[in-house]
């Protein structure tokens, strides 16, 4: 089980890209990476919290180059490909739901030009379709604050579980 001391002595080299694989966004990364260290968890995710409230229309893009869509399974062998897989765990293969959200996403990427993203982990199928379709009504300021509230959410839960996957490195 990871803690925040192994958080703390890993070398910013190692962990710079763990951070990235939980959110690539390097600004973001930074911050997290100078705030240490950190005296637990609670005050390490409050500046990740903090620093993802400042996602900016750029970071946002970045990072959405790494997700994939809703409904497709992640490729790759990278940390942050499992992650993926494992938030969309409950979203259910049959073949309407998949055919309706294969239509949602296309709808919603003309319609925004971006990928939608939601934070999947313990949703099911249908209240992510639900979800999509409601976002459809959303204005364009509206959605892109949706998504970057999104992915700070994505980005907090996948630096859990960064942490919990650590290991204290022998004194």
């Amino acid at each position: 089980m990871g803690t925040t001391a192994a958080f703390n002595s890993t070398a910013s080299e190692q962990l710079r890209p763990v951070l990235l694989a939980c959110c690539d966004v390097p600004a973001w990364a930074d911050a997290v990476l100078a705030g240490r260290p950190y005296a637990d968890l609670d005050s390490l995710l409050t500046v990740a919290d903090s620093a993802a409230r400042t996602f900016t229309a750029e970071d946002v893009d970045r990072a959405l180059a790494a997700h994939p869509r809703i409904g497709e399974r992640a490729n790759g062998s990278g940390v942050d490909a499992k992650w993926s897989r494992g938030e969309q765990s409950g979203v259910s293969q049959d073949l309407a739901t998949a055919a309706a959200l294969m239509a949602g996403n296309q709808a919603y990427e003309q319609r925004f030009g971006r990928v939608f993203l939601i934070c999947a982990t313990g949703l099911s199928a249908e209240q992510i379709l639900a979800a999509l379709q409601a976002r459809l009504g959303n204005d364009d300021e509206t959605e892109a604050a949706t998504v970057a509230e999104e992915l700070r959410k994505i980005a907090i839960l996948r630096l859990r579980k960064a942490i919990g996957e650590m290991e204290v490195a022998p004194a």
